[in-house]
């Protein structure tokens, strides 16, 4: 199953620069391995804004879910400072232009 992963990044104010930034430099290692390992399939950094942007590709919701509990920031206890998450179920487009040919014959 495919899923858009868009999540904001919020500094807190009583957090260091060194500590905001190590934090954000481990949750970067452990998404670059899951890139290696098929999981995630394209990150993006949003230019100029704390957003960052995956598509994932997981066998189901669950996994999902313990894919996310397992990053840093929650393992470290930042979670917090992952603010405004949307995930979206994706699928191909090419796959719901084949539901339009259906649906289009009323």
């Amino acid at each position: 199953m495919l899923f858009l992963l868009k999540v904001y990044i919020d500094k807190p104010a009583n957090a260091s620069n060194k500590e905001f930034y190590s934090v954000w430099l481990k949750e970067s290692q452990a998404a670059l391995e899951a890139v290696k390992g098929g999981a995630i399939k394209g990150i993006w950094k949003a230019a100029g804004q704390p957003i960052v942007i995956a598509i994932m590709d997981l066998p189901n919701h669950d996994v999902l879910d313990q894919a996310i509990h397992q990053l840093p920031i929650w393992k470290l206890g930042y979670s917090h400072i992952a603010k405004n998450i949307e995930i979206i179920p994706i699928r191909p487009y090419e796959n719901w232009a084949e539901d339009l040919k259906t649906l289009a014959e009323g």
